[in-house]
């Protein structure tokens, strides 16, 4: 008898953390695992920042903070608003919860009713649809390629409206494509919405710093529609601070009320000492930084190298991704082939053949809603890059 709920048994597990524990259990049995499935800096949390986290504890930061993060921490996230982006905010409409995978579950349950539909354009990072189906939302993807860099359309998104729209979600610099949307293509979104109010927009941003073309363009800088639009961001990409779960929302008052309400029943304030560690981080203009400067010029040269490294590979299809960290390759043609006892049938079972037989470890697109690609993230150093491509050349080679 199965006495789980049909909520959880209807949920996926993440298909990153998924590889990500696979990679981690051959290691733990000795296998020379590279693992290029998770999207996580390869950095240290700056030295600054750290000492922060270290000052708090010393002044007994160690009670229950208020539930949508500490008013300073909240001023600062409307004073780096405005710096880094000329958006205009208060501190009461900001919530600060555990990771910005939080803040969007928030966003989602306090929106979505059962049988509104969420547009989605595809690819799309692996959790937006899981936290779709939480909230008993029905996703509407609207498909993209490579050779649109995967991009949508104005045109596509107006298609895709209907009476039951109620929010679309999207992320610039995209995880998995490393897509940015420029000022003229999201202004051509924010007509399409202006004509269509009922529409509420999260803008995941949680890779703006990491964005090798241009100055990071949101949405919300859209007046038509910014009462509409909740900006999701965070410090785990831009600051090295995955493991310390700190992400925020910027939001129209109610929305902010409703996520505040929401998160006092799950799990109340983020963490009081990562809270002041981001407090630190954020109050930090990253293009001051020695080394923020050192890890994003990092990042362009490891993808430049990847992408070079990639080309001697036939059949594989790559992109100029122009932020994030990683690379989402077309590999449809070696779908059918085989190394004489195995059939490759799709992206899952290509990963699958990778990390079973030369221990190299991607995501196959499916989980992001594009099943032609892999994605490869060059989270890494030159040295895993170069090793990885090379044991990936080398198998693929075995298949006719």
């Amino acid at each position: 008898m199965n006495y789980l709920s049909n909520r959880i048994n209807s949920l996926s597990e993440s298909e990153t953390l998924a590889m990500t524990q696979k990679s981690r259990e051959l290691k733990a049995q000795g296998f020379d695992v590279i693992n290029l499935s998770i999207g996580e800096p390869d950095f240290n949390t700056p030295g600054f920042v750290k000492e922060a986290a270290k000052k708090a504890i010393d002044l007994n930061f160690t009670h229950y903070p208020p539930v949508p993060g500490y008013p300073e921490l909240r001023e600062a996230i409307c004073k780096k608003l405005k710096r880094d982006n000329d958006l205009d905010y208060t501190p009461d409409q900001i919530v600060v919860s555990t990771g910005a995978k939080h803040s969007i579950a928030n966003v989602m349950l306090s929106l979505v009713n059962p049988g509104d539909e969420v547009i989605v354009p595809a690819p799309y990072w692996v959790s937006y649809k899981e936290i779709v189906k939480l909230a008993e939302g029905t996703a509407v993807y609207i498909p993209s390629s490579i050779d649109t860099n995967f991009k949508i359309s104005a045109e596509q998104l107006e298609a895709a409206i209907t009476p039951k729209s109620k929010v679309f979600i999207f992320s610039s610099p995209c995880n998995p494509s490393g897509t940015v949307y420029t000022k003229d293509e999201l202004q051509a979104f924010a007509e399409v919405f202006a004509r269509h109010k009922n529409i509420f927009i999260i803008s995941d941003e949680i890779y703006e710093y990491i964005n090798f073309v241009a100055h990071h363009e949101s949405i919300a800088q859209f007046d038509a529609i910014k009462d509409r639009v909740i900006v999701v961001n965070g410090v785990s990409k831009g600051y090295a601070m995955t493991g310390w779960r700190i992400g925020y929302i910027a939001a129209p008052k109610p929305i902010a009320k409703a996520c505040d309400k929401m998160q006092g029943q799950f799990t109340s304030g983020a963490c009081s000492i990562a809270q002041q560690a981001a407090l630190a981080a954020i109050l930090m203009n990253p293009k001051d930084s020695p080394e923020f400067a050192c890890m994003l010029n990092a990042f362009k040269q490891r993808r430049d190298l990847l992408l070079d490294l990639l080309k001697d590979i036939p059949g594989i299809i790559t992109n100029m991704p122009d932020g994030a960290f990683y690379v989402f390759m077309d590999v449809k043609h070696y779908f059918g082939k085989t190394d004489g006892t195995v059939v490759i049938n799709n992206a899952e079972e290509l990963s699958m053949y990778l990390l079973d037989k030369v221990y190299v470890a991607l995501v196959s697109g499916t989980a992001f809603g594009d099943p032609d690609c892999l994605r490869f993230s060059y989270a890494t150093s030159n040295e895993k890059i170069i090793e990885a491509v090379k044991r990936i050349k080398t198998v693929l080679e075995s298949l006719h």
